[in-house]
């Protein structure tokens, strides 16, 4: 019976498909006909149909017949079976909560607003952008990129077939599902904060307030902010720690790690538009914010700057702001 419901949805979808795509012929101002073909036409005529049947399933199929314009990364059948097999979920028979899930599953792989080809994703080089999906207090989760090798999404997914073009929009098809991303998702990915990820791992080797990598990488954790250092913000730690340049972050006593790694952290999901102007309590400790200067200032009267071009790196389980200096607890 499976199997059957299965094809049963598969089908409807080419029939709402075709019915919608046949009823798109409008007549411009000198009567000829216009031919639309959406991103989901685009989707079927490569034969995905795993993606047509998981929209249809989430009722987001108008959503993408819409005006848009749409960047979609589409994964191909085998990436949606993987993911399927993975997870247990079953598309002709979904829960409320499941359907929630793969619906924002599904978003996490749609730009609205922006029709991005891969030239224009490989001008840019690498950063972030913001998905469909949502995260804590409704915020759009954010998606990075990096084009090094292909263009590669949050570390998990590759374009192999760019730039098929619809009317509203382009799709890129991808190689795996992009599974909305968590804190440790972007520090994982964007070498720019492989030092904060070794400090999260020299902390955990001791016995951390937080286990650390695990809580980053569990998407029902927190929310959280977190503000992250950037690698030379650790190197200049390092240096006013010992002027000599002898110490290296591995040199650090864990338990001094994990009291410096709590004062980056604020036990709620605060957006850069919601930073408050002073008193901001992290779980190492207070600081003082000024949301004009967009500075961090700990109590030691050390001023660490907030990177105004990455903020609002937001995840399932919180939000990253990126910071130039490493915040230190009371000395």
């Amino acid at each position: 019976m499976k199997i059957i419901s299965k094809t049963i949805k598969l089908l409807s979808v080419f029939i709402i498909v075709l019915g919608l795509t046949s009823c798109s012929d409008d007549d411009d101002n000198n009567g000829a006909g216009v031919q639309t073909t959406t991103v989901v036409d685009v989707a079927l005529a490569n034969n995905l149909t795993s993606l047509a049947a998981a929209l249809e399933a989430t009722d987001l199929v108008t959503t993408l017949q819409g005006p848009g314009p749409f960047t979609v990364f589409a994964p191909t059948n085998e990436a949606f079976s993987a993911l399927l097999t993975a997870t247990g979920l079953d598309l002709a028979n979904l829960s409320t909560a499941e359907e929630a899930l793969v619906r924002n599953i599904l978003l996490n792989h749609v730009i609205i607003g922006s029709n991005l080809s891969s030239t224009n994703l490989v001008n840019i080089g690498s950063g972030y952008t913001n998905t469909a999906a949502t995260g804590p207090n409704a915020a759009n989760l954010s998606l990075y990129f990096t084009t090094n090798s292909g263009v590669e999404l949050n570390g998990q997914s590759t374009v192999t077939d760019a730039d098929n073009t619809a009317t509203n929009g382009t799709v890129h098809i991808v190689d795996a599902v992009i599974l909305p991303p968590t804190i440790a998702t972007f520090a994982t990915t964007n070498s720019a904060l492989s030092s904060l990820v070794a400090a999260l791992q020299l902390a955990d080797t001791g016995t951390p307030t937080v286990p650390w990598i695990e809580t980053v990488s569990d998407a029902s954790a927190g929310p959280f902010t977190v503000f992250a250092p950037t690698n030379g913000a650790f190197a200049d730690l390092l240096l006013e720690l010992d002027p000599s340049g002898n110490t290296a972050l591995g040199d650090l006593a864990p338990a001094i790690v994990d009291a410096v790694l709590l004062m980056h952290v604020v036990g709620a999901n605060v957006q850069s538009s919601g930073l408050p102007n002073g008193t901001v309590g992290t779980l190492g400790g207070n600081v003082t914010a000024n949301n004009t200067a967009f500075t961090i200032t700990d109590p030691n009267g050390r001023v660490s700057n907030i990177v105004t071009t990455l903020v609002d790196i937001q995840g399932v389980n919180g939000v990253v702001h990126v910071i130039d200096k490493v915040i230190l607890p009371q000395q």
